[in-house]
């Protein structure tokens, strides 16, 4: 369900739609959620952003940067420092539009685990919908580990299976083999038409990244792989106020702390849990 400034709005042809465009119309309109904006322009702002979260995973896909572990990845030093850790910290002297834009540009030079490209993703849709200047101001110091995030993306997660083309779901395998423990899960990128993008598989069906977790199950195992109700989904809201608030100015910024747990593949909601009980320990 969707409500403007209160009142229900079901006429997509009011707002000048095509493609995809209109399925996420149509899947926010036809979701017991009740989804609230205070102007049109909030609305199509989500619905803009949602279409290049897709965008950009087809972008990813038909690259050449490739799955890898936390000991294993990769970047281009003329943008990155690699961690110790295996994260990818935005080197000082680069613009983080110009960081984000090279791991498709020169997407043969980076390699990285499918949490962290699915944060890749949401940050090239944010620069894709708002502009260089707006990502440049607003997400400064990029580190790109798991699903750490700026703190003006907002992570949530939400338990759903009505999903949207944008969200990213979870395919969860309960007794993944320990010698490739990075095929404990898979995130994936709703990409509408039954399809998902998980970084590594490429673009596929649910039935196909199930039967490919299967594959990599341990040998005594007894439970399948399937797809969880764990739906992530940045704020579109929080967003789409900072972009219409035209304030690119300097101001103070609370960032998070970077959760390190050296576990490949988890879900946003299990790091949204490991970042509270953080919180909750200080």
């Amino acid at each position: 369900m969707i409500l403007i400034a209160g009142e229900s709005v079901t006429d997509s042809s009011l707002f000048a739609l095509d493609g995809l465009e209109e399925t996420i119309f149509e899947r926010l309109s036809d979701d017991p959620e009740t989804y609230t904006y205070q102007s049109p322009e909030e609305l199509k702002f989500e619905i803009a952003m949602r279409n290049n979260i897709v965008a950009s995973a087809s972008l990813m896909s038909q690259g050449d940067s490739r799955f890898e572990t936390f000991a294993g990845t990769q970047s281009n030093p003329a943008y990155w420092h690699i961690t110790d850790t295996g994260g990818m910290q935005i080197r000082k002297d680069v613009k983080p539009s110009d960081a984000i834009s090279d791991i498709f540009i020169n997407s043969q030079e980076y390699a990285f685990e499918c949490a962290t490209a699915k944060v890749i993703l949401y940050y090239h849709a944010i620069l894709k919908t708002a502009g260089e200047e707006f990502f440049n101001h607003y997400f400064q110091d990029l580190y790109l580990y798991s699903w750490h995030f700026d703190s003006d993306l907002v992570m949530q997660s939400t338990d759903t299976y009505h999903f949207i083309p944008g969200d990213v779901v979870y395919f969860n395998n309960p007794d993944f083999n320990p010698m490739t423990f990075w095929w404990r899960g898979e995130n994936a990128v709703v990409m509408g038409d039954g399809k998902f993008f998980g970084h590594g598989l490429g673009i596929e069906d649910a039935d196909y990244i199930i039967e490919f977790l299967n594959g990599t199950r341990k040998p005594d195992s007894s439970k399948p792989a399937y797809l969880t109700d764990y739906v992530a989904r940045p704020s579109f809201n929080h967003l789409a106020k900072l972009y219409f608030s035209q304030r690119i100015h300097g101001r103070g910024k609370y960032r998070h702390r970077i959760i390190f747990h050296n576990k490949d593949s988890i879900s946003c909601d299990r790091y949204l849990y490991y970042l509270y009980r953080d919180y909750l320990q200080k």
